[in-house]
């Protein structure tokens, strides 16, 4: 019985319709990896400093898995995404091009036979580095079929180990689909293993990929939360029904897939695009006592995603000793809330002078923030998903950047109609944590204030350096 690996893709979709947090994307990973899961996809390198990082922690949390990332088609960025992937247990560097004339000449401004240089190129480039490698055929559907037997056979001369065929129209029924992978069953690959990605615009991708496995292709693209793609939970449960019967298999654990796939649909549908007024609340289960010493308090700090200094750790210790000498555990939000309070206190470069939020259930809320910087009036207005998300965006068009929100979360000081409400902002920038905290009888104001906190901490580390 043939093995079908199958490759998931839920985080390259992620900018296409939700986001996901650094922390998000590495649980996202080892749920994957627990499922059985035989290819991690990633997203591949835009900011390298940030970026490099994500990839490193993902290929360090995945065990068995192979973990694959994308390369741009010149031997730079092979050298950049080699040297943040190679620590990953099974490690495969992608390269994808287009092979359709249209995609070829109008999205990347190449020649077709200038396009079999670059794949040739970049393949071997990246197998001098990497064994498993894979060429990925955009709009292969599309391509002329001459060409498109070209550009596989190239990649595989160059040493690719897998060649991947990407329906990017859609438009393909499952039989249309299958007549076309036996098209090209004529064309030199050697051991390569033949791979399929379908998307659902005809709400056929699930059918088209079983359709694909059904003649001798080794790989299926699937995404745990499907967007435009073929559904992980479809396509696995059709082969555990029918496998015996096609005469294939996949190594997905069947009894923990609809567990884990709704615990991934949660995590992406309550992610960024809900708006920062979706407050999560997550257990991590993680907690301190008044037992633990500095040491300990500082590895659970690390685990939280922050790195601190010897000064600010040992101000961290003191505060949590504060707390933690008055009740049984601290928790790691409330963890999260000491180091806001407590680590690396700076002057502010922003402060909030004003703001006005308008909202309801019939408008988009928008936010109008004016800060001083150094003295200056400065001010931003911006519609977002929520008063939160508003503010938030209004702040970043004032700054002109854009940091990770990492974790926003939201919790009761005191009980009433005028109860204080304290809040946590946790930004990423440049691999590094950054939390703020504030308090406030208004959601909103606390929010602006603890996102300004973190924010100034920002600008402060990036001035020194």
């Amino acid at each position: 019985m043939a093995n079908i690996r199958i490759s998931d893709m839920t985080m390259k979709q992620a900018a296409e319709g939700f986001s996901l947090s650094f922390k998000e994307k590495i649980e996202l990973a080892k749920l994957l990896d627990k499922l059985g899961i035989s290819v991690i996809e990633l997203e591949g390198i835009a900011n390298p400093r940030v970026d490099s990082l994500r990839i490193k922690s993902i290929a360090a949390a995945v065990k068995e898995s192979t973990v694959a990332v994308p390369v741009a088609l010149n031997e730079e960025s092979v050298g950049q995404t080699w040297a943040a992937l190679q620590g990953a247990k099974s490690p495969r560097l992608q390269v994808c091009a287009p092979v359709s004339s249209v995609q070829m000449e109008y999205l990347f401004h190449k020649k077709p036979d200038a396009m079999l240089q670059a794949i040739s190129s970049t393949v071997a480039a990246c197998k001098a580095l990497c064994a498993d490698v894979e060429f990925v055929a955009d709009d292969a559907t599309r391509a002329d079929r001459e060409y498109l037997v070209s550009a596989l056979e190239t990649a595989v001369a160059a040493g690719a180990t897998t060649v991947t065929l990407c329906d990017t129209a859609g438009t393909m029924l499952p039989g249309e689909f299958a007549e076309f992978i036996r098209l090209l069953e004529a064309a030199k690959l050697g051991d390569a293993a033949m791979g399929v990605a379908c998307v659902n615009t005809l709400s056929m991708a699930d059918a088209c990929a079983i359709a694909a496995a059904g003649e001798g292709v080794a790989e299926l693209k699937v995404a745990a939360y499907p967007l435009n793609t073929a559904s992980l939970a479809s396509v696995a449960k059709i082969l555990a029904t029918k496998g015996d019967q096609m005469g294939v298999a996949c190594g997905v654990q069947m009894t923990q897939l609809n567990r884990i796939v709704d615990q991934i649909a949660w995590m992406c549908q309550t992610g960024k695009t809900a708006g920062a007024d979706n407050v999560q609340q997550e257990d991590t289960g993680i907690y301190l006592t008044a037992h633990d010493d500095v040491a300990a308090v500082s590895k659970t700090v690390a685990t939280l995603g922050y790195d601190l200094s010897e000064e600010d750790t040992q101000k961290v210790y003191e505060a949590f000793r504060q707390i933690a000498d008055k009740k049984d555990k601290v928790s790691a939000k409330e963890l999260d809330a000491i180091v806001a309070s407590a680590a690396m206190q700076v002057p502010a470069t922003y402060k909030l002078d004003t703001y006005v939020i308008t909202s309801g259930n019939t408008i988009s809320a928008t936010a109008h923030i004016k800060l001083t910087k150094n003295g200056q009036s400065v001010e931003g207005v911006y519609i977002g998903d929520g008063s939160i998300d508003a503010a938030f965006k209004a702040i970043e068009s004032i700054t002109g950047c854009h940091y990770e929100l990492d974790d926003f979360q939201l919790q009761a000081v005191t009980e009433g109609r005028e109860a204080m409400g304290q809040t946590v902002v946790k930004l990423r920038a440049g691999g590094k944590v950054y939390s703020g905290r504030g308090i406030s009888t208004d959601i909103v104001g606390a929010g602006i204030a603890a996102y300004l906190s973190a924010l100034n901490k920002i600008v402060y580390e990036e001035e020194e350096v």
